[in-house]
C-alpha cells in the first residue's frame, strides 16, 4: 500500500509565531538541567501520557467512523475525517487516529511515537513542535523511522 506524501498541518503555516515561541521555551528548558529533570521525571511524565490517551481517545471516538482497537502497539481510530488530524496521522498519547494508514510499518512508526509520549509526557508537544515541521529532520520523526512512516 502506497502512502501519500504528507503536508504539514495548515496551522503551521497561519502560525508561525507558535513554532517560534514553542523552540525558545524548549530552548531555554534544554538550558536548565533541574527544568529538564523535573519536567521529563516519570511521575510527571507518566500522568501527562495518560491525560494525552484520554484526549486522544474523546477525540478519536468523536471522529471515527470505524471501531478503535488496538494494533501494532497503538490505539487506533480509524476512518477519522482527514482534517481531524496531521499528515497521514496523529499520534496523541497511545491513540493513533487516521483515514486509512494503517499498514505494519506505519503502526511501527506510530509505536515509536507512543513510547514518545510515555517518555516525554504533555512536554512531547511543545518539543515535537519545537522540532520542526520538516519530518526529515525533526528528531522524532528520525527516531521513528522515516521509511515506516512514509517519509523517505
Amino acid at each position: 500500500m502506497s502512502e501519500a506524501r504528507p503536508v504539514d498541518p495548515p496551522w503551521v503555516a497561519r502560525a508561525p509565531w507558535v513554532v517560534r515561541a514553542t523552540r525558545r521555551v524548549s530552548d531555554a528548558a534544554a538550558r536548565v538541567p533541574a527544568i529538564r529533570r523535573v519536567i521529563l521525571h516519570p511521575v510527571v511524565a507518566r500522568p501527562g501520557f495518560w491525560i494525552a490517551t484520554g484526549a486522544g481517545l474523546v477525540w478519536g471516538t468523536a471522529m471515527s467512523l470505524g471501531r478503535i482497537r488496538g494494533a501494532g502497539g497503538v490505539i487506533v481510530a480509524r476512518r477519522c475525517p482527514r482534517w481531524s488530524f496531521g499528515r497521514g496521522g496523529t499520534t496523541i498519547g497511545a491513540v493513533y487516529l487516521t483515514n486509512n494508514a494503517v499498514s505494519r510499518a506505519v503502526l511501527e512508526h506510530e509505536a515509536v511515537h507512543r513510547a514518545q509520549w510515555k517518555k516525554y509526557g504533555l512536554a512531547f508537544i511543545p518539543l515535537y513542535i519545537a522540532a520542526g515541521s520538516d519530518a526529515r529532520t525533526n528528531r522524532f520523526e528520525i527516531e521513528a523511522g522515516l521509511h515506516k512512516g512514509g517519509y523517505a
